[in-house]
């Protein structure tokens, strides 16, 4: 499937899940569609469900959103304490999109406790509370951390089961630019990787004899000796060393996260002739989050890094901000230098990054997925440089191999069930989903309904009812509660109310959901009824 046709699923307000092969613009498409909710006052929130991940998308974890926390088991008595959360209530309560970022990494268990306190908080028996739940990742990356022991993937919850997403499975690729390259990271993936692919990687092997490029990040399956190896790489070059502290404001527990999650640390210590890697993504300064650079001097005049780039550029580069948004409110924000050594990282730490070049130690790695994440994070075999490598590299959790079959499956269904449908229709599902929402029908923004409720004459923006200035409209108050009263019922309409209704979602909530009053809602229950009789 292409971005194309996933951003057109997600704007019918379908329940999505959002996969693709690593570099397959799964976050292109979920910035796309972000702006699309924002520019048309869409209340949704963008989480993820690591702190790393949540930076990249300025986000929060799930976890916090959600008012979850840390906690792995809840009971009735726990949902009740923790509805007493208002911010998280409120969080809850006013979101219309959620979105789950790195879904890979998110344990069943949680995934499930996220939706039961979604309708907990929305008095609604409708899966995740009759929010559109836009699922992101992929399962052939790092799966989920479980202090417990095994871990569940999300795709094996009830909750899961209960939303039945759409998959958008996209087949393109934006991150892998080598043909050949792309086909042993396929093999992978297919659990089809056989002695040819292997021999190509081990091309890549550095002999005794050797030296890597002190210039490229060295990739470790373990965090054991990385920042040592930083420090130590960064004492040895000569002339003054320059400090840049991080600047933070905002809400205590957030901001922790933010700060946490950020790949830029608090104290960022740099010489001239250090490696460095961006952490954020500028295009228009010429740098993304992943750009690789050398140190070449300070600013006169504001002190900053000047950086020249593996590509040639040379930067200055400035400090820039990460933030926590909720809504139209940014709750938490940090300050710093987009920049951190780069002679050494973790695979962990690497996930969600594009580098032109790195040497990599698959020797000890210990995870499903650990090798392809670490491959994958280059763009050619080129780029590549292997001081160890082990077969246990190139194994994928069986589970995931299984389930993936099937989300391909299901993927090109769905990209021939929309593809299929007429373009008229696809419209009324988006117009539908934006009434839901609490958008104005397109007919009132367009100015063929006035704001008040009354009709226009077409073509001459004069309406039939004149009143005087400050005079409220005759729905003016009603629709400060209830946005749709006493406009027409439209099909797409009728089609949510069917399924709230048949979902057993009750009058209240099918009321909240749709703008309209209760009784209405009664009426047109009984009236579609007697329709089906």
């Amino acid at each position: 499937m292409t971005q194309d046709q996933a951003f057109l699923i997600l704007k019918t307000g379908a329940n999505v899940f959002l996969t693709g092969e690593a570099g397959a613009g799964k976050t292109h498409v979920v910035n796309r569609y972000a702006d699309y909710l924002r520019s048309r006052g869409i209340s949704h929130a963008v989480t993820a469900s690591t702190g790393i991940a949540a930076t990249y998308i300025h986000g929060r974890t799930i976890h916090s959103w959600s008012g979850i926390g840390t906690n792995r088991d809840i009971d009735d008595e726990g949902f009740r304490r923790l509805a007493k959360n208002r911010p998280a209530v409120r969080r809850i309560r006013e979101t219309r999109v959620l979105v789950i970022d790195e879904i890979s990494m998110l344990d069943a268990r949680t995934l499930s406790l996220v939706e039961r306190m979604c309708r907990h908080v929305r008095g609604t028996t409708i899966p995740f509370g009759g929010l559109q739940v836009v699922l992101v990742g992929d399962f052939f990356q790092l799966p989920p951390v479980s202090r417990e022991g095994k871990a569940r993937f999300a795709f094996e919850s009830s909750a899961w089961d209960a939303l039945d997403p759409v998959v958008c499975y996209l087949h393109e690729q934006h991150r892998q630019e080598d043909p050949e390259f792309l086909e042993v990271l396929s093999a992978i993936r297919r659990d089809e990787f056989r002695e040819t692919h292997l021999a190509l990687l081990h091309g890549r092997l550095l002999g005794p004899d050797d030296v890597p490029d002190e210039d490229l990040p060295v990739l470790f399956s373990h965090n054991t000796d990385v920042d040592g190896i930083n420090a130590a790489a960064l004492s040895r070059l000569p002339g003054k060393a320059r400090v840049f502290l991080m600047a933070s404001r905002g809400a205590e527990k957030p901001l922790a996260a933010l700060i946490r999650g950020c790949l830029s640390p608090e104290r960022l210590e740099l010489r001239e002739g250090a490696s460095v890697m961006f952490t954020k993504n500028n295009p228009e300064e010429g740098y993304v989050n992943g750009t690789l650079g050398m140190v070449i001097g300070f600013d006169q005049a504001k002190k900053f890094p000047v950086v020249r780039t593996r590509e040639g550029d040379t930067v200055t580069v400035e400090p820039t901000e990460w933030v926590i948004e909720e809504g139209e409110d940014i709750v938490a924000r940090i300050r710093q230098i987009p920049l951190k050594l780069s002679w050494a990282m973790t695979i962990h730490k690497s996930q969600g990054t594009s580098l032109d070049a790195a040497v990599m130690d698959l020797s000890r790695v210990f995870e499903y997925g650990q090798g392809y994440v670490a491959l994958s994070r280059v763009r050619t075999l080129r780029g590549l440089s292997l001081v160890g490598l082990s077969d246990r590299a190139f194994l994928t959790h069986p589970a995931v191999r299984e389930r993936d079959r099937s989300f391909r499956e299901a993927s090109a269904a769905a990209e021939l069930s929309y593809g299929s449908r007429e373009e008229e229709e696809i419209l009324k599902d988006e117009e539908s989903f934006l009434i839901i929402c609490g958008v104005r029908d397109k007919r009132e923004q367009s100015g063929e309904i006035g704001e008040n409720g009354t009709r226009l004459r077409r073509g001459s923006g004069v309406a039939r009812k004149k009143k005087s200035p400050g005079e409220p409209g005759r729905y003016d108050v009603i629709r400060k509660k209830y946005p749709h009263a006493y406009m027409p019922w439209k099909e797409g309409e009728d089609k949510w109310l069917r399924t709230l209704h048949n979902g057993g979602a009750d009058v209240g909530s099918i009321s909240k959901m749709l703008g309209r009053q209760p009784g209405s809602i009664r009426s047109r229950i009984e009236k579609l009824g007697s329709e089906n009789d």
